[in-house]
């Protein structure tokens, strides 16, 4: 049965080349093996990329919304393996009518390029609450795919060059002639010898094994702008993968992870703290200090505050991200604490001040407590 190259994607059947692109990127960043080095991942990137060629070719696209699999043996089995015998198999057939040849034609699609585009890369980088909030240069290391230095990304050896390939002459392909029910066909395949590339590297590079990069470890510098939030990505243009062949590098995301912080939680460029108050202050009023990003500030709790009463400092949140001097706020919720424990100078203060508010006193709880009170009425002992 053909793969469903459309669900690997999660794309519609009518999706645009730019739609698979982006799907393309989304799903290769997430499995990349720098990224995701589990088994599971690596097979699923593998089926990502094959989907993606797929359906990035038309002719191979056209053969998958027909039915067929371009990529399994004899174009989806609907023939002998390698089109060998009087009838032809599905790949045969899908070449001779939508570009491998045509019937009689001797035309083809030639090699295709051994230097290809590399890979975008993703890093994530773990952040303090100020230096999102304010910015920083952060060194990072990466460990990606560079041109091979001993070839130039060419893959052959020292003083040696790919050579044109002797079974195909270069053209990446061989053509055949097959008896079908319609008649003599000649389609076209990637050439067996050099994989439809039109050359050979007789002598691979001993250092990259002819693929024209290697791995290493980079150290480079990413500039955090003020304002990032945890999620960001930070787009660092052609320091990602390079491709086979030394082909252009792909791009690295720095993506950010804000580490959470001991007093402050962050709401967009608000900032939010809890912060404890006495009953006597609340009542009374006071100045109280608050620390904040910048450093300590005072503010003043007005006389009958109540309990989940919150304070707002202005310009004490975050900076506004590509906002210029703009900040967010900084609230402070009150958490007003009432006494839990009171000695009997202190209920006698208390009841003293209950008195002159003209507030009905009750009487403490001495002894037994409420429940027992409870108990002791459904026992007749109340």
């Amino acid at each position: 049965m053909a793969k469903d190259y459309y669900g690997i994607l999660g794309v519609s059947r009518d999706a645009t080349p730019d739609e698979l692109k982006k799907a393309y990127r989304k799903l290769a960043r997430e499995f990349h093996p720098d990224v995701n080095p589990s088994s599971e991942a690596h097979e699923k990137f593998k089926d990502i990329n094959a989907a993606f060629e797929v359906l990035s070719d038309p002719q191979k696209r056209q053969m998958v919304d027909l039915g067929g699999d371009p990529l399994a043996p004899g174009g989806g089995g609907a023939g002998p393996a390698g089109g060998a015998g009087p009838f032809m198999g599905f790949q045969d057939i899908m070449d001779a009518f939508f570009g491998g040849g045509g019937m009689g034609a001797g035309g083809g699609r030639g090699p295709r390029p051994r230097r290809r585009p590399g890979s975008d890369a993703v890093l994530r980088l773990d952040l303090e609450l100020s230096e999102a909030a304010f910015g920083m240069e952060s060194p990072i290391t990466v460990d990606t795919a560079v041109v091979c230095g001993t070839c130039e990304g060419s893959g052959a050896a020292d003083d040696t060059q790919p050579e044109t390939c002797d079974t195909c002459g270069g053209a990446g392909e061989v053509q055949s002639v097959q008896r079908t029910i319609l008649g003599q066909v000649v389609t076209a395949r990637p050439c067996p010898a050099c994989s439809g590339y039109g050359t050979i590297i007789p002598h691979p590079c001993g250092k990259c094994g002819g693929d024209g990069r290697v791995r290493t470890r980079r150290k480079l510098t990413v500039k955090i702008p003020p304002g990032v939030e945890d999620g960001m990505r930070i787009r660092l243009a052609g320091q990602g993968e390079v491709g086979p062949g030394g082909g252009p590098a792909g791009d690295l995301y720095v993506e950010i992870r804000e580490k959470p912080h001991d007093v402050f939680t962050r709401d967009g460029d608000d900032l939010h703290c809890k912060l404890r108050l006495p009953m006597t202050a609340a009542a009374l009023g006071t100045r109280l200090t608050v620390s904040t990003l910048d450093g300590e500030e005072q503010v003043d709790v007005h006389a009958g505050t109540q309990p989940g009463s919150t304070l707002r400092i202005r310009g004490a949140g975050v900076p506004k991200l590509r906002g210029g001097d703009a900040r967010g706020d900084l609230f402070v919720h009150l958490d007003v604490r009432t006494p839990t424990k009171l000695d009997p100078e202190q209920e006698r203060l208390l009841q003293e001040l209950a008195v002159l508010r003209d507030e009905e006193i009750v009487e403490p709880v001495r002894g037994n407590g409420f429940f027992s009170r409870v108990r002791d009425a459904f026992n007749g002992h109340a």
